[in-house]
């Protein structure tokens, strides 16, 4: 990335005072400065908050006074303050003192003033004709409009040609209409509320609705815009947009992070508060998450909602979290509309030199209470006192530039009166987003009953993958542990040996990219496998170097990643989710190092991968690899939770998945990939079974043309009892039965929970038609697990046949920690399985 050369600056020394000894050399006072000028900026327009702080060194007083100390406060101490002096890298701090240390440029004033005239006037036009209802009004600090004006057509010079930004409520649909291009007669048509029985049980409020659209720039250069839909919990849409963004850079290649520019818009207390902005932040230098470079924006109150600063973080600036990285931190005073400007002329700059993020704090005011239905002089009477009377920015701004505003602010409100008329015609709900091309061949709604996606390969072909996958370079220092594995797993490929979870899921992955197929996958320890079961890279034993046979299956091989990603789950997995929605051909996998630990990022669970959907019409293809399994390892390593998962499925919105063997693993990742729909799929993987001689698969099973839904009984014939279950309790009770000799009790195992597969749980029990009792076991706690998810689901498919269930007692943990509690559990469970208790 070019750089400007650092400017070498003359050094000179302050005048002697009253026969003193020389002052300081002007680096030195300029040093001062730089490092804590930050501290006496004037940055809240109403003047109530952020009062100067003394700068924390020893200096004498005259010397913060002399000229050369004006010079630097001119520069530091006004409405725009720059912390970088935390930044390691002198290149860096030197282009930023560079760009801070010059004359302020000359901005079109002209244009700047028509945003914030448009920006107003849409406030002032809602307020008047949708009085009490919510909007998030951006009044207060509208020169935000023309701060996205200037970073858009910076960007643009730079040749940026695509931006995803995500953004809070706080000016949303302003930034809708006036940057992202979206007509007003569209967001008035919202209010109206129009077709309400087309979004019954759906849809979302208009301040978290997408849109899609665009920018030109003064000079003609075009930016496609697309904003992220996003929901209430205000942070949880960042790594969501850093993900979206990654996949879409990627489909360009090397230059990607040139052309397409990621922006996050922050509250400032949901800046401070919230756990994944500081995950989300870390994402930014990391293998396999770096975008080149995040714009985060803070539109600042210097409110959250009706907490004071002080109650929102405990330092003095929301953006103190950011200090964590080597990046700038700019704040700026709202109401200094070209500072605001400036401001965001250097953050595009920036990004586009060092490819790296950049915070800027813009700090103004909220007009109104947190909504427009609630009174803010409740609790914040003296702040409200001085906005009250305070003129609307566009009016401040023109009689600065002496221009008087009021013919063009007359104009504004007749159009914008105009759109909100047409909008109370409106029959339909107008859509404000479009998909781009590379959805064109993947669809949502209810999926087939029966899912004819071929999945099967022959057993010959099984074999070239596993040779390939078994193979490494000549002069790689491979683990004799690893060498030992691969042989082992070249006697699968030989039909000498069944296979496991492990080498199943890669001969899947490797059957994809072989197609053309991408497949990421990303979590804690997932190159190698949390249980040392998956062995996607090798590690040479004298350099380290990282080797992957499915990078090495053939020139025209998609593209594999495999990523041990932060200790992470919220921003993590949302970044997931955001990459399959710009990469909907590929296999996108996020894998829990233990099931429950996806609780960390249950925001992104809810709001997005079950919701997205119905909500916004979204989709995603996005998989949860959750280990799941009783074996006496304590709570947090027993349960993925599946209550949870199951009680979020509705309308197809999901599979939910839990194969029992290595085969049906292949089927299910394979129909996951090859499948024209794209639904999200939580898959419950084994933990102990991934090698037990119970769960694995021999080589023909993976020529069946499907995965199968239901694993019918194959051994008893005609069955007095069926046992029903899924997952690792089938294997304990198919071990039990051999142990009995039992011959009158079958087993039928549910490999897919959700959607449920009624046809084939019914014809796998009509197999039997002299069964007397069906029984439901589960390992779970009566209050957990699927048991009230199966339950009235298994009475209908049983029909007249008696049905109960065996499970543990409800507990409010998951599992018990001691491992002979647990056996004693086990024991307990199959007794009563197979009817002794």
């Amino acid at each position: 990335m070019a750089t400007k050369a650092p400017v070498e600056r003359k050094k000179t020394t302050t005048p002697q005072k009253n026969g003193t000894a020389p002052g300081m050399t002007r680096d030195v006072v300029f040093d001062v400065f730089r490092r804590w000028g930050y501290l006496q900026a004037q940055l809240d327009p109403l003047g109530q908050h952020l009062p100067p702080e003394p700068f924390p060194v020893d200096v004498p007083e005259d010397e913060l006074s002399s000229e050369i100390a004006q010079e630097a406060r001119s520069y530091y101490c006004g409405t725009i303050a720059a912390e970088f002096m935390h930044i390691p890298s002198p290149e860096r701090r030197q282009w930023l003192q560079d760009r801070i240390e010059r004359p302020a440029p000359k901005y079109d004033q002209k244009r700047i003033l028509s945003q914030l005239i448009r920006a107003d006037i849409f406030e002032q036009v809602i307020q008047a004709r949708y009085l009490g209802t919510k909007r998030f009004s951006l009044e207060g600090l509208c020169s935000f409009i023309p701060f996205l004006d200037q970073l858009f057509a910076t960007s643009a010079a730079q040749g940026v040609e695509t931006c995803v930004f995500g953004m809070a409520h706080r000016g949303r649909l302003n930034v809708m209409t006036n940057t992202v291009g979206r007509a007003a007669v569209e967001l008035f048509t919202k209010f109206e509320d129009v077709d309400p029985r087309s979004t019954l049980g759906g849809g979302d409020v208009k301040y978290h609705l997408g849109a899609t659209g665009g920018y030109t720039s003064p000079e003609g250069k075009k930016i496609a815009l697309h904003l992220a839909s996003n929901p209430s919990h205000l942070e949880v849409v960042n790594p969501v947009v850093i993900g979206r963004v990654r996949a879409k850079q990627m489909r360009i290649g090397a230059d990607g992070w040139k052309k397409v520019l990621p922006m996050v818009i922050h509250g400032d207390a949901a800046f401070a508060g919230q756990g994944v902005t500081a995950e989300t932040l870390n994402l930014a230098t990391i293998n396999g998450y770096n975008v080149g470079g995040t714009i985060q924006v803070l539109t600042n109150n210097l409110l959250g909602f009706t907490a004071m600063p002080q109650e929102s973080n405990s330092s003095r600036y929301a953006t103190d979290l950011a200090k964590r990285l080597p990046i700038p931190i700019f704040h700026v005073n709202a109401e200094d509309v070209d500072a605001v400007v400036r401001v965001a002329e250097i953050a595009a700059d920036y990004r586009a030199t060092f490819g790296s993020d950049v915070v800027v704090d813009l700090i103004g005011y909220r007009k109104h209470g947190h909504s427009e239905v609630d009174d803010p002089t409740v609790t914040q009477p003296r702040r409200y006192a001085l906005i009250k009377d305070r003129p609307a920015i566009y009016q401040a701004y023109a009689q600065k530039i002496g221009i008087d505003p009021s013919a063009e602010a007359k104009a504004v409100q007749e159009e914008l009166l105009n759109a909100q008329k047409q909008a109370t015609q409106a029959t339909e709900i107008p859509h404000m987003a479009d998909a781009p091309a590379y959805w064109d061949n993947y669809k949502g709604g209810y999926l087939p009953v029966n899912d004819d996606t071929v999945t099967g390969l022959p057993a010959e072909r099984i074999a070239e993958l596993v040779n390939k996958l078994t193979t490494y370079p000549a002069d790689f220092n491979i683990h004799p542990k690893v060498k030992a594995l691969l042989a082992q797993r070249k006697e699968m490929g030989e039909g000498k040996r069944p296979f496991d979870y492990g080498m199943a899921e890669l001969v899947a992955y490797a059957s994809l990219l072989e197609s053309g197929t991408p497949v990421r996958l990303s979590g804690q320890d997932s190159q190698r496998g949390t249980f040392n079961q998956r062995h996607s890279f090798y590690t040479d034993t004298e350099t380290e170097f990282r080797w992957s046979p499915l990078q090495h299956l053939s020139d025209k091989q998609g593209n594999f990643e495999a990523y041990n990603s932060m200790l992470s789950e919220a921003a993590v997995l949302g970044f997931e989710y955001g990459f399959s929605r710009d990469f909907p051909e590929a296999l996108v996998l996020w894998e829990a190092q233990f099931g429950d630990f996806s609780n960390g990022a249950q925001m992104v669970i809810d709001q997005f991968i079950s919701a997205a959907e119905t909500k916004w019409h979204l989709l995603s293809g996005v998989v949860l690899l959750l280990p799941h399994g009783y074996e006496g390892q304590g709570p947090e390593h027993s349960s993925a939770r599946m209550e949870r998962y199951l009680q979020l499925c509705a309308q197809d919105n999901m599979i939910v998945a839990q194969p029992s063997n290595a085969a049906q693993y292949f089927h299910l990742l394979r129909r996951q990939a090859l499948s024209p729909y794209r639904k999200p799929l939580v898959v419950f993987t084994p933990k102990s079974m991934l090698r037990h001689p119970d769960a694995i698969s021999p080589i023909a099973d993976f020529s069946h043309e499907h995965f199968q839904t239901v694993l019918p009984e194959g051994e008893v014939k005609n069955a007095r009892r069926l046992l029903i279950c899924s997952g690792k309790v089938g294997h304990n009770l198919r071990v039990e039965r051999a142990k009995r000799k039992d011959t009158e009790t079958g087993i039928i195992f549910i490999e897919q929970l959700f959607p449920w597969p009624e046809a084939a749980l019914q014809a796998a029990i009509a197999q039997h038609p002299n069964v007397e009792e069906l029984v439901w076991v589960q390992e779970e706690p009566a209050n957990m697990g699927p048991l009230t998810y199966i339950n009235p689901k298994l009475r209908y498919a049983a029909g007249d046949i008696p049905v109960r269930t065996v499970n543990r007692a409800a507990a409010a943990s998951p599992a018990t920690g001691s491992a002979k509690a647990h056996e004693i559990e086990e024991k307990l469970l199959m007794e009563i399985a197979f009817g002794r208790i």
